[in-house]
């Protein structure tokens, strides 16, 4: 029987990859979706926010921000929408720490490269949260090992790897691990 459903996400920058799954491992949903307005920049902190004296990119950051939160949340709508059971939450990759201003993300070189990421990322949580929805944080590195525990295969990554056959394309390492991200979150979702 399948449960509610949970959204693995795999973010990029200005666009992401949904896959809504059960805790039994079925695929509900997949879908690319856009984050930010296609006029806006994709990476203002990392890229367009270095050439612009710091105001404006603070400005640039935030209007960036704003069109993310927006996009989230018209994203986790259609989802919402679309697939025919409840959506409990989203598993979204962990987030690194950030400095705590936007002017620090675009001076620290390290916080530049990560910062448009998890901007992104708290977009969707944000989100996700204001529908009442549980937010999951995942580790890229682990999410197979423990998706095949709940599933109780022992190569998570191979099952997940196998599903192309039966979904088809597109099946790249994003979808895998969003779908196995939603997997693990459905589970710990329902121990409580």
């Amino acid at each position: 029987m399948t449960t509610d459903g949970f959204i693995g996400v795999w973010d990029h920058g200005g666009w992401a990859v949904f896959v809504t799954a059960s805790r039994d491992g079925k695929l509900l949903d997949r879908r690319r979706v856009e984050l930010v307005d296609g006029e806006l920049p994709k990476i203002p902190h990392h890229s367009e926010g270095k050439v612009l004296p710091i105001d404006e990119a603070v400005a640039l950051v935030e209007l960036v921000r704003e069109s993310a939160q927006r996009h989230s949340r018209l994203a986790l709508d259609a989802v919402a929408l679309d697939v025919p059971v409840r959506i409990a939450g989203v598993a979204l990759r962990r987030c690194q720490p950030l400095p705590p201003t936007i002017a620090e993300r675009i001076t620290d070189y390290r916080a530049s490269n990560v910062a448009d990421w998890v901007m992104y990322r708290n977009a969707i949580a944000g989100a996700a949260e204001d529908r009442g929805w549980a937010v999951h944080w995942y580790d890229a590195k682990t999410v197979f090992t423990a998706a095949g525990e709940v599933l109780g295969v022992a190569d998570g990554d191979g099952y997940f790897l196998g599903l192309k056959a039966s979904v088809g394309a597109p099946w790249d390492k994003d979808h895998r691990v969003a779908m196995a991200a939603a997997v693990v979150a459905a589970a710990d979702h329902g121990k409580r």
